[in-house]
């Protein structure tokens, strides 16, 4: 993977150490930076492929920076990775409602952090080859898959990278049911540890953004979720 550039936001100077150490040694470039009126200022000037964004931070807090982040039309396709303490699910919730792509919980593996920041900045790539054929169709929504880009009616709507990756899963296979583990297993890969919450409130938000269209993405009781096929199917 070519070097890219990833933006710490962590107040801690002991996690602000670990955290550079074992992102330079994977050859990305780090700026590290420990407030959150600092973060905003350095997504601007630093222009990050990816934030690792503790919550509890002095001042403006990781939720608010969050937010700032992926409400900006220039930076909402930054992937945000959230730092949160152990078994704060209410956090971890609240960031990804606000467009956090994915978080890590302390205290955390550097192996396992690695691993989600490779998935994460593997998901903000275009798909390689990616023709005009791969652009998926289905009601009165369009996914362009080299683009990273989906359009309800012809007017382009924002989705953080894991919403994308979503929508692309269940639109592949319209009329299918993917289990709540068969969509984490899909966009994340195997073996990826997140809770059940975590996937009805990315589900949640997809919904939102669609608009009128979010209706064809339907829950079915007790198994998953599946996007309505074409009517008339």
């Amino acid at each position: 993977m070519e070097r890219k550039k990833i933006l710490v936001v962590e107040d801690e100077v002991p996690i602000q150490e670990l955290l550079r150490f074992n992102l330079e040694r994977r050859n990305h470039r780090v700026e590290v930076v420990g407030t959150g009126e600092a973060a905003l200022g350095a997504v601007g000037a630093f222009r990050p492929d990816l934030v690792l964004l503790d919550i509890m931070l002095p001042g403006t807090d990781g939720l608010e920076v969050c937010k700032q982040i992926k409400t900006n039309p220039e930076t909402r396709r930054i992937p945000v990775i959230m730092l949160t303490a152990l078994g704060e699910e209410a956090d971890i919730v609240a960031g990804l409602e606000l467009g956090a792509d994915d978080y890590v919980t302390k205290p955390f593996s550097p192996r396992v952090l690695l691993a989600r920041v490779k998935a994460a900045l593997r998901r903000t790539e275009p798909a390689p080859q990616a023709g005009a054929e791969e652009l998926l169709r289905i009601h009165n929504i369009a996914i362009d898959p080299a683009r990273y880009k989906v359009a309800v009616d012809g007017r382009e709507i924002a989705l953080t990278s894991t919403e994308f990756k979503v929508l692309q899963l269940l639109a592949g296979q319209p009329g299918r049911v993917f289990t709540r583990y068969q969509i984490v297993d899909g966009v994340h890969g195997e073996d990826y540890p997140v809770t059940d919450r975590s996937v009805d409130v990315q589900i949640v938000g997809l919904r939102k953004k669609l608009g009128e269209a979010g209706h064809f993405v339907e829950t079915v009781r007790g198994i998953g979720y599946r996007l309505r096929e074409e009517e008339g199917e």
